[in-house]
């Protein structure tokens, strides 16, 4: 009986040690899937002295030649019948499949919070719709997201806010793409997507000063600044007049982080 217990007991602090160590690991961040690759030619960049994106862009171009080489050994092999050598270059490609590849660029860093969403541009308008096509086509499910879509809609999410840096959609991508941030727990990087979502756009419909005053507050536990932003949040959906239940949830947050009715837990 002793056994079982300490058994448990390790299991339910494995438990919690694993849901802590998950914060914040950039799952988001990882490459979507590419089920194809077009062969093409690979440039080079002088990397002594480059910035951040040059340097992220040739280990792009790097990461794609790789895999182009080992697709012409697999087909080449194929051709001349060396199966020994061919199983040798499935199994390389296979792991290089398996190895999880990030996307070091976070857009809304780079952007900064000085953009304004003004334009309609129907390019940015179609890519917008095909990234909230992609992200609902993810959750269809409910329990279980296909999070390989998820990270395709926030690569046009995030290639919107790139490309068309004055469209009136920009905060629309922004506030989705923070939620798919949430959704692996890339908690530091959905605060900073809701914070550009009213950066960009004073007037946004979306509710992202709660948002991010949520994460700030659960997650990060950054209390001081989601303090700030609930009372934002709280006059925002006064005016608005909606979401009332988070106006509630939000205004017993405040009297909590206050000390009005009990300690902060």
């Amino acid at each position: 009986m002793a056994r079982t217990i300490l058994t448990g007991a390790l299991i339910v602090l494995l438990n919690i040690l694993v849901g802590c160590n998950n914060v914040d690991k950039g799952r988001a961040q990882i490459m979507p899937a590419r089920t194809s690759s077009s062969l093409g030619s690979a440039p080079t960049v002088k990397i002594a002295g480059a910035g951040e994106t040059d340097i992220v862009e040739q280990v792009a171009v790097n990461r794609q030649a790789y895999r182009q080489g080992l697709e012409l050994l697999v087909e080449h092999y194929v051709k001349v019948g060396d199966n020994m050598k061919l199983e040798w270059a499935e199994k390389e490609l296979g792991a290089l499949n398996r190895i999880p590849q990030y996307n070091y660029i976070i857009e809304a860093h780079l952007a900064g919070p000085r953009l304004k969403a003004t334009t309609s541009i129907p390019e940015a308008d179609y890519l917008y719709s095909d990234a909230l096509r992609l992200e609902k086509q993810a959750g269809q499910l409910m329990v279980v997201k296909d999070d390989n879509l998820l990270r395709v809609a926030l690569d046009k999410y995030n290639h919107l806010i790139r490309r068309f840096p004055s469209s009136d959609k920009i905060d629309d991508a922004a506030f989705h793409a923070a939620g798919i941030y949430k959704h692996f727990k890339d908690y530091t990087i959905a605060v900073l997507y809701y914070q550009r979502t009213y950066q960009w756009d004073p007037e946004t419909i979306y509710p992202a000063k709660f948002q991010a005053a949520f994460v700030l507050d659960r997650f990060l536990h950054r209390r001081a600044e989601a303090l700030q932003l609930y009372e934002q949040a709280v006059e925002q959906i006064k005016r608005a007049g909606q979401h009332r239940e988070w106006q509630t949830f939000a205004e017993k947050r405040i009297r909590e982080l206050k000390g009005s009715d009990e300690k902060v837990k």
